[in-house]
C-alpha cells in the first residue's frame, strides 16, 4: 500500500536559525531606536551573532537559555584568551539582547541580569600636564591649511574634552561665537554645549578664514574639519595627526586624543570645578563613569607626598 506524500516539514536546525535571525533583528531594531551609535549597533550585532553561531551548536533556542548556559560560554570566552575587558563587552551585548526578547515578550526574563562581568584591571587614563599640553599645540605652526586646521582641531579637543568621534562629526554651525560654546552631539544623540574658550576659538576662526576655503570643494559636507581632499575627517585622522605633531614635542609623545579628553577633566578638577559639572561637560551618562579622575587625582597625591615627606 502506498504512503501518502506529505509537505516537508522544517528540521529542528532551520526552525533554530530563523529563531536565532529574529532575535538578532529584534536586538538591531532596539539599538536602532533608542539611537545607539553606529559602532555600537555593530559591535552588539557582532557578539551577539557569535553567541547564536556557538548556540546552535549547543541545539539552543533563546528560551532554553539558562544563566548557567551563559556562564559556560563566558568560561569558553576565558579558555580561549580573551581579556576580561572583551569578555564584559560581550556579556553587555547578550544583556542588551535578552533585555529586547523581553520586552518583546519572547522571553518571560532575562537570564543574563544574574551574570556577573569579569573583574577589568582599572587603569587609570593618561594625563598630560598643563605645560605638556602647552608644549603640543604651540608646536603646530599656522603656516598652512592643514596646520591651521590641526592647531583648531587639538586647541578644540582639549579646551572642550571632546570624543574624536564628536570632533570629526562637528559642523561648520556648531560653533556659537557669541556663547563661545560649541554644540556638541555625543553618544545616543544626546547634545550638549560646552564652553569652548578664547585660545581654541581663535584658532577655528585662523583656520575657517585662511585655511579651510583651501580644504574644501564644492562637494564638501558642511563639516568643521575636512581633509585635504575636502571630505569629513575620520576618527583614525585625528589619531594620525596627533601622533605626528606629539612626536616633536616634550612629554607629549604618544599622545592621543582619549589623553587630551582626560587632561581636560584633571585639569579642571585640579582646578577646582566639582565632579557633577566634570560630569557634564563631558557628556558622561552617570558619575560613576566620572569618578575614575577622584582615582587620578588621589594617585597623583600620593605621588606628590611619597616625593616630599621625609616620613613617606
Amino acid at each position: 500500500m502506498k504512503k501518502t506524500a506529505t509537505a516537508a516539514q522544517p528540521s529542528d536546525a532551520s526552525v533554530q536559525d530563523e529563531a536565532w535571525r529574529r532575535a538578532l533583528a529584534l536586538l538591531d531594531q532596539d539599538l536602532r531606536r533608542r539611537g545607539a551609535a553606529e559602532k555600537t549597533r555593530h559591535a552588539y550585532g557582532v557578539d551577539a551573532e557569535q553567541f547564536a553561531r556557538w548556540a546552535r551548536m549547543q541545539r539552543l533556542v533563546a528560551d532554553t537559555v539558562t544563566p548557567r548556559v551563559l556562564r559556560r560560554y563566558a568560561a569558553g570566552l576565558t579558555e580561549d584568551g580573551q581579556a576580561p575587558s572583551t569578555i564584559a563587552r560581550k556579556l553587555a551585548s547578550l544583556r542588551a539582547l535578552f533585555r529586547t526578547l523581553v520586552e518583546h515578550g519572547v522571553l518571560d526574563q532575562n537570564p543574563a541580569d544574574l551574570l556577573s562581568a569579569p573583574r577589568r584591571e582599572q587603569r587609570l587614563p593618561r594625563v598630560l600636564k598643563a605645560v605638556e599640553v602647552a608644549a603640543l599645540l604651540d608646536r603646530i605652526p599656522a603656516d598652512n591649511a592643514l596646520a591651521l586646521r590641526d592647531r583648531a582641531l587639538f586647541e578644540l579637543a582639549y579646551a572642550s574634552g571632546l570624543r574624536a568621534e564628536e570632533l570629526v562629526n562637528l559642523d561648520v554651525d556648531a560653533i556659537d561665537w557669541d556663547a563661545e560654546r560649541v554644540r556638541v552631539e555625543g553618544k545616543g544623540g544626546k547634545t550638549r554645549l560646552v564652553p569652548a574658550g578664547e585660545p581654541a576659538l581663535a584658532a577655528i576662526d585662523r583656520y575657517l578664514k585662511n585655511g579651510r576655503y583651501a580644504l574644501a570643494t564644492a562637494d564638501s559636507p558642511p563639516a568643521l574639519f575636512v581633509s585635504k581632499s575636502g571630505r569629513r575627517l575620520s576618527t583614525s585622522d585625528v589619531r594620525r595627526r596627533l601622533r605626528v605633531w606629539a612626536r616633536h614635542a616634550t612629554g607629549a609623545a604618544g599622545a592621543s586624543p582619549h589623553a587630551l579628553r582626560h587632561s581636560f577633566a584633571t585639569h579642571l578638577l585640579d582646578g577646582g570645578a566639582d565632579l557633577r559639572s566634570i560630569q557634564e561637560l563631558l557628556g558622561h551618562a552617570s558619575i560613576s563613569t566620572t569618578q575614575v579622575y577622584t582615582r587620578v587625582e588621589s594617585a597623583r597625591l600620593r605621588s606628590a607626598y611619597a616625593r616630599s615627606h621625609p616620613r613617606a
